[in-house]
């Protein structure tokens, strides 16, 4: 074994060497090195000292006074090194302050109860970015519980030290994230230099997304130039009494999302009829050749759709009104392309297709808010809500999802919020 091959003299002074370079504390010493052997693995212990004449911190107040009594030895978990499981023994002093009583003394690289050091869980914390959880705690030899308190760790100190001046344009969002409908609000930070999660809610209700204009204050809700959203009336309620002077846009994915979704309930209305009725299934895999922009079709779906355009069908009839739309989002003067809208609108009422006229129906209803597209001249668009609401759904599938809401809080937090970090003297990742 190594302690055969490396006298305990110079093991023990290469490893206070690097520990001082990397971890130095001004009022400790790294006292001894020795290795522990175990049936389950083989650790190094590192034995901490306070030095001479120091006097300990008291945890409440933050003073310094005399020591009061020794506490038996604890073990604190740092970085490993080379696989090997690193500890801390340290044996707190406890300290009586006038104030705050007899308390255990502060320690620099650890706080409160936690059995793990400050640097170990930001070690932690980053290396679960880049993998699960679980993945995270097997390749240190940690546990699960230990990663996930290491990473909200993390998030707490990156939410307590996060910049939210200069934020103009915010996307607003929900996303389903258990069965039954379980969902989240999210609302992120789309400006053109920053592209962030800001806050997260339980449920898509008016009194969740109200919490969040509390977080974001009065003064800075006041300073927001543009908001990006879907129809879903409590949003629409609450951006408007909170932030009323912002350009509130409809945009353009949720509104062809909406289109889509009404072509292919006619087609798969109009199939199901002609199955009933004995016809030729002509509607067969004809699905993604109606809903795909014909740049986006493969060769096999464009002569299916060749075929389909053959026929005098509903679907086809409503697959034609899709793509006259198309043409609404070429104009540039918000008036010429509120006349289309209108047009548009009434030749579909016309149409005798229920899906499409209830499209129609739902855009005269928020007329105003989608030419606010054009009046925002594209400088914000939910193709980055809707790209960042991919990345929380990636983060949930590695996860194979969470159990409670604080660990997907938490997950979608680390991953998506931009939060700092603090200075470190030396990073391990």
């Amino acid at each position: 074994m190594l302690q055969d091959i490396v006298s305990p003299e110079p093991r023990k002074m290469q490893l206070q060497t690097i520990l001082n370079h990397v971890e130095w504390y001004k009022s400790f010493v790294y006292e001894s090195v020795r290795w522990s052997d175990t049936e389950s693995k083989v650790s190094l212990e590192v034995e901490v000292r306070p030095r001479a004449n120091s006097r300990p911190i008291f945890s409440g107040c933050g003073q310094r006074g005399p020591g009061y009594d020794r506490l038996p030895s604890r073990r604190f978990d740092f970085v490993p090194l080379w696989g090997i499981a690193v500890y801390f023994l340290y044996a707190m002093r406890r300290v009586d302050c006038q104030s705050c009583g007899v308390t255990v003394e502060r320690v620099p690289w650890c706080d409160g109860k936690n059995h793990l050091t400050t640097t170990y869980r930001w070690f932690l914390a980053c290396w679960a970015k880049r993998l699960s959880w679980k993945g995270t705690a097997e390749a240190f030899g940690t546990t699960w519980q230990n990663v996930f308190r290491s990473v909200k760790h993390a998030v707490s100190w990156g939410l307590a030290h996060r910049e939210l001046e200069g934020i103009e344009s915010i996307g607003v969002d929900e996303v389903q994230y258990q069965k039954g409908h379980k969902y989240l609000t999210l609302v992120y930070q789309i400006d053109a230099g920053s592209k962030r999660l800001l806050w997260i809610g339980q449920d898509r209700t008016a009194k969740t997304f109200l919490r969040f204009f509390r977080m974001l204050g009065k003064e800075r809700s006041g300073r927001l130039k543009f908001i990006c959203s879907d129809m879903w009336k409590p949003y629409l309620k609450v951006i408007g009494k909170k932030a009323a002077q912002a350009i509130h846009v409809l945009d353009r994915f949720h509104i062809m999302q909406k289109l889509g979704k009404a072509i292919d309930e006619v087609r798969a209305g109009e199939a199901r009829q002609m199955k009933a009725d004995g016809y030729e299934e002509v509607l067969k895999h004809s699905r993604w050749c109606l809903l795909k922009r014909p740049e986006n079709m493969t060769d096999k779906q464009t002569v299916k759709l060749s075929e389909l355009l053959t026929y005098n069908l509903r679907s086809v009839r409503a697959y034609l009104l899709k793509e006259d739309f198309q043409r609404f989002w070429e104009y540039v003067s918000p008036g010429w392309a509120a006349k289309f809208l209108d047009q548009w609108c009434t030749r579909t009422m016309r149409s005798k297709l229920e899906p499409m006229k209830k499209v129609a129906r739902t855009l005269r209803n928020h007329r105003e808010l989608i030419l606010n597209w054009f009046r925002a001249k594209g400088a914000i668009s939910a193709g980055i809500v809707e790209g960042l609401n991919n990345k929380v759904k990636l983060t949930t599938r590695r996860s194979y999802g969470f159990r409670t809401y604080d660990a997907v809080e938490t997950a979608l937090y680390h991953n998506l919020g931009a939060l700092p970090e603090p200075g470190f003297t030396h990073r391990f990742w």
